[in-house]
């Protein structure tokens, strides 16, 4: 039998969309909160806030603009190419408003990969920053996205609309002329409605972009309510909301429970601990990385952190020693996690609120409600209690599969309604799951995915490389790095100067975080199966014993030298 949540199950409303449920509907924060008591989307840095009243406006206002004068109609798809922003949460809410459907991506990414996500995403419109325009135009130009459809989010160009001018115009229709919001078409289930599209690499691949339904976001923001403490009015937006963990934990969930997002555009040590301060916020959501920092770093030393009651984080596992270091100093604090995907909107488990305990550091928390978790072997047999297999995992937030990829699809999801989520973990007797393994080949670069496909694809490409494989190595402040191991043309012998030209060739077209930083082994041939398929484990035992006879080789000479 699966194993179900201990959670009550949600009450989850089937026909209403994601922005009407927000703005529009007896739950409503606007119903219960009014004036200075309502909380809202602030810059950290600047002040800058639009409380959740003056959301629900400027989106009407937007959504009106795009419909009337730039012709986005139900299902049109609108890009988001900006870092965090208190605008960024109106542009997407306006484009779901419209019926529109969001589709983020991260501002990090050069000319090639936008226009791979524009392409991909089928996207029309494109919205981003003036920092960002330059690779935006390009990938927009390729996309054939017109440039009167890229839109400034803040900020002015010459040539290029602003997220003010869209909203003058749509205030210009007045309150009778504004559009209606979008409502789920009749006989149809918010569940059948795509409202995101959000890139990951799945099990394996390439990236695919996720469709997210309007039932999925308010699916998880409800789970994620129920085991929210009441405390928590004030949410720190400092990893991307183009990632499906900022998407639902700072731009929507925050909603629901009338708390202020501080929105800082990107990390730096000091600006999180101003705003920590500034703000005296209780509960930090970060990614292991950052954690790290919080013990090491000797700035922090300098700030009074006493407010701080809680770290969130999840992504990626943390080492026994940085809970040891983080719980020694910051004894005031508690710890919990979630695991999740972005095939699962975020959540498949989190921690309860009684299980807030550096403890339980090694685990990532009980079945969100309405969620039910299946651990298999490799014959797809059903496991027990404490017996490690792939989790398999149902619920209503599980989204709807991968855009225009059939096959992904259905290797992923299963006809049961089944996610496949490719970890291997166990369920112990007080129902928190521990993640062991990841059978899936995705590299998590600090919780980023990075798939060895699109790595390998880019190499192939370099004129000296004649195969290629790409596997993921520990670190400990990433968590993961991805390494290469390469054979070159022609029995060409590896070489420092190789070594280094390959890497350069990757940090010239890929993001941070996609840079082969785990190092390059030269092999003579890449094993694999008889279909073709890379035998990645058998390459990483070969490389393990290659180190491991370099180092006894080593020893021996330093004993020689005794």
């Amino acid at each position: 039998m699966p194993f179900k949540s201990r959670q009550p199950d949600i009450e989850l409303p089937r026909n209403i969309s994601i922005w009407d449920w927000l703005f529009d509907s007896p739950s409503s924060v606007l119903n219960k909160y009014s004036g200075s008591a309502l909380g809202g989307y602030c810059n950290a840095l600047t002040g800058e806030r639009l409380d959740y009243a003056a959301v629900k406006e400027v989106t009407s206002y937007l959504s009106t603009a795009l419909v009337k004068n730039y012709g986005l109609r139900e299902g049109g798809t609108v890009a988001l190419f900006s870092p965090n922003n208190i605008w960024y949460p109106v542009a997407m809410l306006g484009t779901l408003r419209a019926g529109g459907i969001v589709s983020g991506a991260s501002p990090a990414y050069n000319v090639e990969e936008m226009t791979y996500a524009l392409q991909k995403a089928g996207a029309k419109y494109l919205m981003t920053v003036p920092t960002s325009m330059g690779i935006a135009a390009a990938a927009a130009k390729n996309a054939g996205i017109p440039k009167e459809r890229v839109f400034l989010l803040e900020g002015e160009l010459d040539g290029f609309t602003t997220m003010k001018q869209l909203l003058d115009i749509g205030k210009s229709y007045r309150d009778v002329g504004q559009v209606p919001s979008f409502k789920i078409p009749k006989g149809k289930k918010n569940k059948d409605m795509c409202a995101f599209l959000s890139f990951s690499s799945g099990t394996t691949g390439l990236p695919k972009a996720v469709m997210i339904s309007h039932q999925n976001v308010i699916a998880q923001v409800l789970q994620v309510q129920l085991i929210t403490p009441p405390d928590l009015r004030k949410i720190l937006a400092v990893l991307p909301v183009f990632h499906i963990t900022g998407l639902v934990h700072a731009l929507h969930l925050p909603v629901t429970i009338n708390a202020d997002v501080y929105m800082l555009p990107a990390f730096t040590m000091k600006d999180l601990l101003d705003t920590v301060v500034k703000y005296q916020l209780k509960e930090l959501l970060i990614v292991p990385p950052i954690l790290i920092r919080l013990v090491r770093d000797p700035l922090v030393d300098k700030y009074d952190l006493s407010c701080l009651r809680r770290f969130s984080t999840g992504a990626a596992p943390i080492s026994e020693e940085i809970l040891h270091l983080l719980e020694k100093k910051f004894p005031q604090t508690k710890f919990k996690q979630a695991y999740g995907m972005t095939e699962s909107c975020s959540c498949i488990t989190a921690s309860p609120p009684d299980k807030y305990d550096y403890k339980y550091g090694h685990t990532v928390g009980t079945i969100c409600a309405s969620t039910e978790i299946k651990v298999i072997d490799l014959d797809g047999k059903e496991l027990g209690l404490n017996e490690p297999g792939e989790i398999l995992t149902r619920g209503p937030q599980i989204t709807m599969g991968y855009l225009n990829n059939p096959k992904a699809t259905a290797d992923t999801f299963d006809r049961d309604g089944w996610l496949h989520t490719g970890d291997q973990g166990f369920i112990d007797e007080e129902g928190m799951l521990t993640i062991t393994d990841r059978i899936k080949e995705m590299i998590k670069v600090k919780g980023i995915g990075v798939a060895p496909a699109e790595l390998e694809d880019l190499l192939l490409g370099h004129p000296k490389v004649e195969d290629v494989a790409v596997m993921g190595v520990k670190d400990d402040y990433s968590g993961e790095l991805p390494k290469a191991y390469v054979v070159l043309k022609g029995g060409e012998k590896g070489s420092r100067q190789i070594e280094e030209e390959l890497k350069q060739y990757v940090k010239e077209r890929k993001v941070r975080h996609k840079h082969i930083d785990g190092g390059i082994e030269f092999v003579s041939e890449i094993p694999k199966s008889a279909s073709g398929k890379i035998l990645r484990r058998v390459l990483r035992d070969q490389s393990n014993k290659t180190d491991k006879d370099t180092r006894v080789k080593h020893e021996v000479k330093e004993k020689a030298k005794l």
